[in-house]
């Protein structure tokens, strides 16, 4: 029986949790657990892998921030940075779990629109969580864009809606010859066309959005938003907290969602769905399975 094809988005905050050190050893502890969840969905499906790089874009940035001898590197190439970087140790350890499934990293380009109103107001949260007082400091001395996440504030940048994506093709023939792709992490390089020619963009596409895209592009049978957070809940952090086991775009639009973390989950999802897309789960990483079957997280369906 052929297999399903499904489009897995892996939130950069399942990959460097809120509050954990950003070391590169606690990343891969983490990226090992993710891939066991991936080896097991990719037993019964066929995975195109998607992740985002909130904490990892953040922390090059301010990396890039204390060697004074150079100019800071803008955000595309930061983004092309962490593609390499999470998709070579996911790559890695989904090889050493799956060893006879071919594994690709397809470094990837996502065109926007320049005009889009993203510039305007940043949302997209980056690198690591300040206390209030220190994000402001850190706002006014590199001229940054801070806005609340949770009981934190992250510097925010600006996140585009996707248009394209360049290397589409490519990613095509990989999926039909049978690999494993591991593609517009981080959302995908955000570039822009100026005279014909590709032009990076200082931006951070939201990998969800992303993943929506490309599954749709490719008329995936589902799309999977792992996070931290074990479904969509209602109330989210009062006393009257509820967790959504099926729901549906029409229910969603009754409901806002907050536009640093869940919101774009939702919008991606039901975009996904109204074009013409069967099932949307969203839960935690290490349900990923149980999601997809509605044994647990959020399924999202058509009505």
């Amino acid at each position: 029986m052929t297999k399903q094809t499904v489009v897995v988005a892996l939130g950069g905050n399942a990959l460097l949790r809120r509050g954990e050190p950003l070391e590169a050893s606690t990343q891969r502890i983490n990226i090992a657990k993710a891939a066991q969840t991936i080896a097991a969905i990719a037993e019964e499906y066929n995975v195109v892998l998607v992740h985002g790089n909130g904490p990892q874009v953040g922390l090059l940035a301010l990396q890039g921030l204390e060697y004074k001898a150079v100019n800071p590197y803008p955000l595309d190439v930061l983004g092309s940075e962490t593609q390499g970087m999470i998709g070579y140790m996911l790559m890695q350890e989904l090889k050493n779990l799956l060893p006879e499934q071919h594994v690709s990293c397809m470094l990837t380009q996502m065109t926007v629109d320049p005009a889009d109103p993203a510039f305007i107001d940043p949302t997209k949260p980056i690198g690591p969580v300040y206390q209030e007082a220190e994000a402001r400091e850190l706002a006014e001395k590199y001229h940054w864009t801070v806005k609340p996440d949770g009981e934190y504030f992250r510097r925010v940048v600006p996140s585009p809606q996707p248009t394209g994506i360049v290397e589409d093709d490519a990613i095509t023939a990989l999926i039909k010859q049978g690999h494993l792709v591991i593609c517009t992490g981080g959302g995908g390089i955000p570039v822009k066309k100026v005279d014909g020619k590709l032009v990076g963009v200082e931006a951070v596409i939201d990998k969800d959005m992303s993943a929506a895209f490309l599954a749709k592009q490719l008329e995936a049978d589902a799309l999977l938003i792992l996070t931290d957070a074990q479904a969509v809940f209602l109330d989210w952090g009062k006393p009257t907290q509820k967790a959504l086991s099926s729901t549906t775009p029409a229910e969603l639009a009754n409901y806002e969602f907050d536009a640093g973390s869940m919101g774009p989950k939702i919008e991606a999802s039901c975009e996904f769905i109204n074009q013409g897309g069967k099932l949307v789960g969203i839960g935690a990483l290490e349900d990923g399975l149980r999601i997809l079957k509605g044994e647990a997280g959020t399924n999202i369906i058509s009505e």
